[in-house]
């Protein structure tokens, strides 16, 4: 019986530093219940999320003791009753999961399921549920950028500026991405933007704007926005909009910069995108899977009991460069 049998998984017994997630190598492999896949995971994505989660500072706080991780890619061990989209031994990836994906098995509810290509290998495989999807509601169905027009990513070599910077440049954008270091930057132009700057260098949104022949940017993906908000409003074109995907502090602005464009700010969060949403989402990224232009880039890669490495260095670290996984 799968209830009997054991695995390693990450466990957070209390909220803090990166050194509360404890491997366990006791723990019950799940069960999967009605419209549910237990998934063998053979890798798993690190999202930044998750180190605020674990810390105890995002607004929802999983009950206590919690597995972390939500992408997974792996292969479907069983299913539960009523799921019909995958099988035993299909090649999967998640967009959330019910049990947790630092381990080496997981429960998924099956909406949050889908086929993984034999084209990408299981860490590209984790390295798409939460940057694509965000990154497709951000540019889709909140900023509704349309072919033609210009887009900033600020901090386009992590995991979600990658899948926007390839998003943007398949749906007939002009893709512009900034990232912290030359190698950096060089991921940026490798992943379907046409200009990359060093967001590091002085004046590097003088040489923005000169790109644009002083028009100004359309749409900004934003990753940064306690350092980067105030100098956005100033890059945008008339009508422009800034989507929020990243924090970590308060950032002061001056709202008459959003009056003279009759630009907008909007927060982008995948947690309220509707069932409707995710499988439109779902559909356009398969077919780029199969186009060949959906290539998640995968940067850092750790042994599941290295997780807690995974989460100081992707906080710490001097410039992102792919996705962070774990790998099992």
């Amino acid at each position: 019986m799968s209830g009997c049998r054991l695995m390693r998984a990450i466990r957070v017994s209390e909220f803090g530093a990166p050194s509360v997630l404890r491997l366990c190598s006791d723990v019950t492999v799940p069960q999967p219940g009605h419209r549910q896949v237990l998934i063998r995971v053979h890798a798993c994505g690190v999202n930044p999320v998750e180190t605020y989660i674990r810390a105890g500072t995002y607004a929802r706080k999983p009950p206590l003791p919690y597995t972390p991780g939500t992408d997974v890619a792996g292969v479907v061990e069983t299913v539960g009753e009523g799921v019909t989209a995958v099988k035993a031994g299909d090649r999967v990836f998640t967009t959330a999961t019910e049990s947790g994906g630092y381990a080496e098995y997981t429960v998924a509810a099956d909406e949050c399921v889908h086929k993984l290509p034999d084209a990408l290998h299981f860490s590209q495989g984790a390295a798409i549920g939460i940057p694509y999807f965000t990154a497709y509601r951000a540019l889709v169905h909140k900023a509704h950028a349309k072919a033609g027009e210009t887009v900033l990513i600020h901090g386009a070599s992590g995991g979600v500026g990658v899948a926007a910077c390839q998003l943007s440049r398949a749906l007939g954008l002009k893709v512009l991405g900034t990232a912290g270091t030359p190698e950096g930057m060089k991921l940026v132009l490798n992943n379907g933007a046409h200009l990359a700057f060093n967001h590091r260098e002085e004046g590097y949104t003088d040489q923005i704007m000169e790109a644009t022949e002083g028009r100004g940017i359309d749409v900004i993906v934003e990753m940064l926005s306690n350092v980067n908000l105030s100098k956005d409003l100033q890059m945008l074109a008339f009508g422009g909009r800034v989507t929020i995907i990243g924090c970590r502090g308060s950032i002061e602005i001056n709202p008459r910069d959003t009056m003279a464009k009759e630009s907008s700010i909007m927060g982008v969060a995948l947690f309220f995108a509707t069932p409707e949403e995710n499988k439109e989402c779902a559909a356009l990224l398969y077919a780029g899977m199969e186009a060949g232009w959906l290539r998640p880039v995968v940067g850092s890669q750790y042994p599941l009991d290295k997780a807690a490495q995974a989460h100081h260095d992707i906080i710490e670290c001097p410039g992102a460069a792919g996705k962070t996984v774990l790998t099992m």
